[in-house]
């Protein structure tokens, strides 16, 4: 198989400084035909798949974070090539969910025996995501941490913590011929189920169900947000009494905030954002467990 990496040197912490030698230890070399491209600058990680698809590679391998696999996805949705994950970003929600291991020789050697995977991807707006995106606080902590200087998980905690008394938001969704009116902290699109580092806000989302699940977080006292965050990393959020999860293959959101994200990256709105489904789109190479 005939495999490109293109690798972004600044995702996460730089644990992937020596992929090439990584690569050259642990990668299949009678399975996979390889080489190495590394970004030098933003959307130069789509530009390179772009010359890939043109030179009929069978599968590009993003090493970095979900908004590297974000850039990446663009270019291979509806493409006959597949996507390839090893995870060396802060959060690594993607890799996660599909059980790719954090240690990049670790997820090196998965490759050797992956399978591929035909999977959902979602638009808002017209613009791809593939994992977890969203409306709110969700966003507004991903613009904040997408102007830090240093990145990384606890970076990411410290921010929310500071952020604690942003207020909930006035939100109309159209969805399955119904409108309504909600008042919530945040809207999570989440089409696999973890934001990252195991910080799951939709435990129950199936990645080629065909379906977006929509997780409206209400606004709650404080004295209860920690209890709230251990939800979430203990994959029980759809217990708690300040959410509702929404499943259906498109919402209409509208509202007064200006930034969503898409897969941890911010991204500039109007006063409204469709969200989509497009199933079956994607395809990935997943660890053969």
């Amino acid at each position: 198989m005939k495999i490109k990496f293109i690798v972004n040197p600044i995702s996460g912490n730089g644990k992937q400084k020596d992929i090439e030698s990584l690569i050259n230890k642990y990668l299949d070399k009678e399975k996979f035909d390889f080489d190495i491209s590394i970004t030098e600058r933003s959307l130069h990680a789509a530009e390179i798949c772009k010359t890939a698809i043109d030179n009929k590679y069978e599968a590009i391998i993003a090493v970095g974070g979900d908004g590297t696999i974000n850039e990446i996805c663009g270019e291979l949705i509806g493409m006959d090539i597949a996507l390839g994950i090893i995870p060396a970003g802060s959060g690594n929600g993607l890799a996660f969910h599909f059980g790719i291991n954090r240690k990049i020789a670790e997820s090196i050697k998965q490759l050797n025996t992956s399978q591929i995977k035909i999977v959902d991807s979602c638009s808002a707006n017209g613009i791809p995501f593939v994992n977890v995106s969203g409306i709110g606080f969700d966003a507004h902590i991903a613009n904040l941490f997408h102007h830090l200087t240093q990145r990384g998980f606890r970076n990411y905690i410290k921010l929310i913590f500071k952020e604690l008394n942003y207020k909930p938001k006035k939100y109309i969704i159209k969805y399955d011929g119904k409108t309504r009116e909600v008042k919530a902290l945040l809207i999570s699109f989440a089409n696999a189920t973890q934001y990252g580092n195991n910080f799951r806000i939709s435990p129950k989302s199936e990645i080629d169900d065909g379906l977006i699940d929509f997780v409206i977080v209400r606004n709650m006292p404080k004295i209860k947000i920690p209890q709230f965050l251990l939800k979430i990393a203990r994959g029980k959020v759809n217990s708690s009494e300040y959410v509702e999860i929404i499943q259906t293959k498109e919402m209409e959101i509208i509202s007064d905030e200006r930034i969503i994200h898409l897969d941890g990256e911010p991204h500039e709105i109007n006063n409204n954002v469709i969200v989509k489904n497009n199933p079956k789109s994607l395809k990935v190479l997943i660890p053969n467990v």
